[in-house]
């Protein structure tokens, strides 16, 4: 139940920012195929947060973090190739199975990843990622790995905000990786998570 309600606060959120998108979203030129931001590279710092899903979820119950990236136009306003590095902190659940002081440690990862951006329509787009997320702290885990394959699907909406180019990015994923642990289901990352991030 609390999860159904955390994923419903998730897509409200994101709903609520695609209404402002709209909002916000100018009239484009004739010259101009998209309202999305200026032309050339952009660059987006982001604030990310999520809720574990399948068997990650009976350890874990929530991640924080933030995120950069950077936006390589392929085709002006409506394709990109994508490069994000990041720190995600997945926080371990407290006295897991109702016995005081057995607390799952928190995931400490790092993930980095490349992947292509394409606007549907100006200010809408869909995002695939992939690469590698490390693990900083297996030991304190329980895992014998300290890298993963990650790879992240997402849909999102970009708006300008200032007459220079900047703009906001808001985002809503599906997050997974590999096994940090041969055999164990559970050391297998995978959250609906949401990035918010401030372009330039």
């Amino acid at each position: 139940m609390k999860n159904t309600f955390k994923i419903s606060a998730l897509v409200l959120a994101f709903a609520g920012f695609a209404f402002g998108a709209k909002a916000q979203t100018t009239t484009p030129t004739t010259t101009s195929t998209s309202t999305t931001a200026k032309d050339g590279i952009r660059y987006s710092i982001g604030v990310d947060a999520g809720i574990p899903l399948g068997n990650f979820k009976d350890n874990y119950k929530w991640n924080l973090g933030g995120s950069v990236q950077a936006d390589i136009p392929v085709i002006s306003n409506q394709l990109f190739v994508t490069v994000n590095a990041g720190y995600n902190n997945i926080f371990g659940k407290k006295d897991i199975g109702g016995v005081a002081g057995f607390d799952q440690t928190d995931f400490h990862l790092i993930p980095v990843k490349a992947g292509l951006k394409y606007f549907v329509i100006p200010n809408f787009y869909v995002q695939g990622e992939a690469g590698a997320a490390f693990l900083l702290n297996k030991k304190d885990v329980g895992a014998n790995k300290s890298t993963a394959f990650v790879y992240a699907p997402q849909v999102g909406v970009q708006f300008p905000v200032s007459a220079n180019g900047n703009f906001i990015d808001a985002g809503i994923r599906y997050e997974a990786t590999t096994k940090y642990a041969t055999g164990i289901d559970q050391s297998k990352v995978s959250f609906l998570g949401i990035r918010v991030a401030y372009g330039f």
